[in-house]
């Protein structure tokens, strides 16, 4: 007849291990703060000195506290009505890109995921190849202003990153792990392809249609590139391609001129224009926040 085993009472395990747990997750946090803290820092020197003197930066620097506070480069970053121009179009190319560019990647996504697609694999084929390779500059720019019509335009601004290789098959890697029975149920009781995609497939791809959005929503914000060649109308101008050309003729300034506490306030303009820049984009995080991590895991995992 077999013993029976000792077994340790629960109470005594919980001891044992209740203090080496609690340790390592107060060493957990307190690494955590840490880590935030220094990532925090080099933004808080950018907050706090762009609202520093011309004169304070050029004696002492980058400070954590200066000495002198004022507000000469957001004014000279803000005086006249172009910035205010700039801002509206940015904003405006960004809302529109990214819901035109969400509606067209969620939908061609769809498409080649489905299982009943044939033509799935060649579309996928000729997805991945200008993702990869990408396409000439020259023909690009013909495109655009000869064939389309499209220069000193918004469009020519959101037309081009409507649809992102990249993004459409992150789409494409979720798609595939939803179970196609729900549209074969769907299907039985009259659904058609469009009902089954905005009743059924949509609503359960929030996390990943949350993490698509912010990702064109940075796209559209941050770029410069498109306006740079397709925009020659200064009223037309988005905001980063106005703190572009800003920065180059200050820069320009500085090399014509010897004092450097004569000249416009070169480097406060600098960090107030960063500020400027990520202020409003800056605000979406939190509203993804909670999607954001579930939705670039999504489809990795299979089984």
């Amino acid at each position: 007849m077999n013993r029976p085993v000792a077994l340790i009472p629960p109470a005594r395990v919980r001891q044992t291990n209740g203090f080496s747990d609690k340790l390592a997750v107060w060493l957990f946090g307190l690494f955590l703060i840490l880590f935030a803290l220094v990532c925090l820092f080099p933004f808080w020197l950018m907050v706090i000195n762009s609202f520093s003197s011309t004169r304070s930066l050029a004696v002492n620097g980058y400070s954590i506290w200066p000495d002198e506070f004022t507000l000469e480069s957001y004014r000279f970053l803000l005086q006249g009505k172009q910035m205010f121009t700039s801002y509206g179009i940015t904003i405006a190319v960004t809302a529109i890109g990214t819901v035109l560019g969400l509606v067209v990647t969620m939908l061609f996504a769809y498409v080649l995921a489905h299982p009943k697609n044939r033509y799935g694999g060649f579309l996928s084929f000729m997805t991945y190849v200008p993702m990869v390779f990408g396409s000439g500059l020259v023909g690009f720019y013909l495109l655009v202003v000869q064939w389309l019509h499209l220069k000193d335009t918004l469009w020519a601004l959101v037309l081009p990153y409507v649809m992102n290789p990249f993004f459409a098959f992150i789409l494409v890697s979720f798609y595939r792990t939803l179970p196609y029975e729900l549209n074969e149920s769907a299907n039985m009781d009259g659904a058609g392809e469009w009902m089954i995609f905005f009743k059924i497939i949509r609503p359960i791809s929030t996390p990943v249609i949350a993490t698509i959005s912010l990702f064109y929503a940075l796209q559209y914000w941050n770029d410069w590139w498109l306006s740079l060649l397709f925009i020659d109308n200064s009223d037309m101008y988005p905001l980063q391609l106005l703190l572009r050309q800003l920065m180059s003729q200050m820069q320009l300034t500085s090399l014509n001129h010897g004092n450097v506490l004569t000249l416009p306030p070169a480097e406060g303009v600098k960090l107030a224009t960063v500020c400027l820049t990520i202020g409003p984009i800056i605000l979406v995080y939190p509203m993804v926040q909670k999607y954001f991590v579930k939705g670039l895991t999504l489809g990795s995992v299979k089984g």
